[in-house]
């Protein structure tokens, strides 16, 4: 995990004893950020304030931005420099996770329960095992992506996720669909539209027609059921877990991370690819230092990202923690086409504009009912927010 000096400390930590040991509190609702009724989110995690629950989102968003662009960018580089191997390439995303145990000794455990112990306890092992198996497959097809196309492409079509989220948040979450959530949704489907049909000018002629058209497909398919496992992490949360506490995030991230790992590790000697890792690593362009520095910096990265991601969907809401996941799309590509040497054409250019207009739509839809939270509040209150 990233810089723990902000939940270490354990009980002179005011972040974490929001957490760990809610109470009542006269500082009002959290703030909205989805579209959905706060009031009894705001009760279960000990009502923090408005500026301590800012501060949990902003850190969260900051663990999440940086893990991605780090993550996404090294696992290129793993491709480039001679790395040649799907399956390490999808253990390290999940392989990271022990990092987590140091952050779990410090978080007092909840000892209450919503239902019974036995029928609580296999409840749990199953959304573990299911996420954790979904989380593997997930990865391989990531891996697949990143492997066949451009990063700078790559990244724009994982902004699709996004657009499959609000989907499935619908269903699943009861989240609103309002006529900026479909406009955004709209304008996300057409920016992957034109990507898939500009493969002839985005740096991917080095591949034939089958590979650019494969990864496409694989990374199309690995951002919906991304978003599908955010939604049902916060189904879990909200359905099965019912322990509001940041341990309860932290045992979601590991024990999914632990399967998803166990599945990984199956994958890589099944196919038989743990065969040619010696040879991938003398043969890395850069040097066997650089070849174990990649990985293992892969693997924080990766973990640095899910420990942003899930907390985001538990503070907030997996369709939040997905809108900010896409504030990465302007950023990678930009690097890419720096350290890559990536191309970035007329179209894939209007791409990323119109994928960006798609997610302003959905912040702005974000800031709305933040908007109407603090005037409902003021108008209780007796106070005027019309002019905020």
């Amino acid at each position: 995990m990233a810089d723990n000096r902000g939940f270490l400390p354990g009980a002179n930590c005011p972040l974490l004893n929001a957490f760990t040991n809610p109470g009542p509190s006269n500082s009002g609702e959290v703030p909205s950020l989805t579209g959905k009724d706060t009031s009894s989110n705001s009760t279960s995690l000990g009502a923090p304030s408005r500026r301590l629950w800012w501060l949990l989102v902003i850190l969260n968003i900051f663990f999440l931005l940086v893990g991605q662009t780090a993550a996404t960018l090294l696992g290129r580089f793993y491709y480039d420099q001679g790395g040649n191997s799907k399956w390490m390439s999808t253990l390290v995303q999940t392989i990271g996770f022990p990092l987590l145990f140091l952050a779990l000794l410090y978080l007092p455990r909840s000892t209450t329960s919503t239902s019974s112990p036995s029928t609580h306890l296999l409840h749990l092992l199953l959304v573990y095992l299911v996420l954790g198996l979904i989380i593997a497959g997930d990865n391989l097809m990531y891996s697949y992506g990143l492997l066949y196309l451009p990063v700078s492409t790559y990244s724009l079509i994982c902004a699709s996720q996004l657009a499959f989220n609000s989907i499935f948040a619908y269903f699943l979450n009861s989240q609103k669909f309002t006529a900026l959530i479909f406009n955004s949704v709209v304008l996300l489907t057409f920016s992957a539209a034109l990507l898939g049909v500009n493969e002839d000018s985005d740096g991917s002629s080095n591949l034939s027609h089958k590979y650019y058209v494969l990864g496409f497909v694989l990374t199309l398919g690995a951002s919906a059921t991304y978003a599908l496992i955010l939604s049902l992490m916060q189904l879990s949360f909200d359905k099965v877990i019912k322990k509001e506490t940041f341990s309860a995030v932290l045992d979601m991230q590991i024990y999914t991370a632990f399967v998803a790992t166990c599945a990984s590790l199956v994958g890589l000697f099944a196919s038989g690819e743990w065969r040619g890792l010696q040879g991938e690593m003398e043969g890395f362009k850069s040097g066997k230092v650089s070849y174990i520095l990649t990985l293992v910096g892969t693997a924080v990265s990766w973990q640095v990202a899910s420990i942003g991601v899930v907390g985001l969907v538990f503070v907030v809401s997996s369709l939040f923690s997905n809108v900010i996941s896409t504030l990465a799309l302007p950023v990678v590509p930009v690097f890419a086409v720096i350290f890559f040497k990536d191309k970035m054409n007329g179209v894939m250019i209007v791409a990323m504009l119109i994928a960006i207009w798609g997610f302003a739509s959905y912040m702005y839809q974000h800031y709305l009912d933040d908007l109407k939270v603090k005037i409902d509040a003021g108008q209780n209150n007796g106070t005027d927010f019309t002019g905020v």
